[in-house]
């Protein structure tokens, strides 16, 4: 019998949303830290898996900047020590990266080869980890993605309609573009990734950085909006919504103006390609206001 998927990231958005399929065994803290590098192998062996994929990460954008250390054994170190074992096993590691990694000056959606330029701790460690996960010798496949938020869990979307719930009028960001993900569609990228690799074993044209991200960009300004006028459709209280300046917010980690990510790649070797984010948007509300309201 073939051993599971090892999904890593505990209670996460993502490693949640992979948990719906049969075959995924899901780890996480305290059996699985990156923190305590001995629980990655004993995790590991213990799951005697055929794929891994690890959505565990330091995500904390801002704390980064001065928890620095942490950040990087959690998006570096970890992600090396369970890439090797992949290596040693033999076996496929799907390893999830971030937008962050490029430096946001681009005028058009970023492709896989684009010259990287991390403005941040936390873009910084994801690329280091990204680099290690490639130098490992393991069969890895790395996927960026952008903007995740789900229908339960910490998010934008979710903080948003929690804002929304109090206030009369709220200010968001408006000159940051980006292509919101939803986490459901990225696992069920995934898992699609998966059931081919299965179907097909390993190709030399698997390896390597792919961008998965949901189809369409937008700002965060907009996306409130989008949000709010959908939760308008399930009785919502809606605020004023008014876009403000990045330097109108700062933050102690600087964001990309623009992290588009172009998925073309994806969908030739996978074909696979993930659902507009309005799309999806507007099924995440639904199911917030149906069975986990904000």
């Amino acid at each position: 019998m073939p051993g599971p998927i090892l999904v890593t990231g505990g209670a996460g958005q993502l490693a949640t949303a992979l948990s719906a399929a049969p075959d995924v065994h899901r780890v996480g803290r305290p059996d699985f830290d990156f923190d305590r590098p001995d629980t990655i192998a004993a995790a590991f062996h213990a799951a005697a898996p055929r794929i891994v994929v690890n959505a565990a990460a330091y995500t904390a954008v801002d704390a980064a900047e001065t928890d620095i250390d942490a950040a990087y054994r959690a998006n570096r170190d970890g992600p090396a020590t369970l890439a090797r074992l992949c290596a040693q096993a033999g076996i496929p590691l799907i390893h999830v990266s971030t937008d962050y990694v490029f430096d946001g000056a681009k005028p058009a959606p970023y492709v896989e080869t684009d010259p990287v330029g991390p403005q941040g701790v936390y873009g910084a460690s994801k690329l280091a980890g990204e680099q290690a996960v490639l130098e490992s010798g393991a069969r890895a496949i790395i996927l960026r993605t952008a903007w995740v938020y789900a229908a339960t869990g910490k998010n934008f979307v979710r903080t948003m309609l929690t804002l929304g719930k109090t206030r009369d009028r709220l200010t968001v960001v408006g000159d940051q573009t980006g292509c919101p993900t939803n986490a459901a569609d990225l696992a069920a990228a995934i898992l699609a990734i998966v059931r081919q690799v299965d179907h097909t074993g390993w190709r030399p044209e698997y390896q390597g950085v792919f961008h998965a991200a949901g189809t369409g960009a937008t700002t965060w300004f907009d996306l409130a909006v989008a949000t709010f006028q959908e939760a308008a459709r399930h009785g919502a209280r809606v605020p004023h919504v008014a876009p403000i300046a990045t330097s109108d917010w700062p933050t102690p980690a600087k964001r990309p103006a623009n992290s588009r990510l172009d998925c073309t790649r994806l969908q030739d070797v996978f074909d696979v390609a993930l659902p507009h984010w309005r799309d999806s948007l507007a099924r995440t509300v639904e199911t917030i206001f149906t069975t986990a309201p904000p």
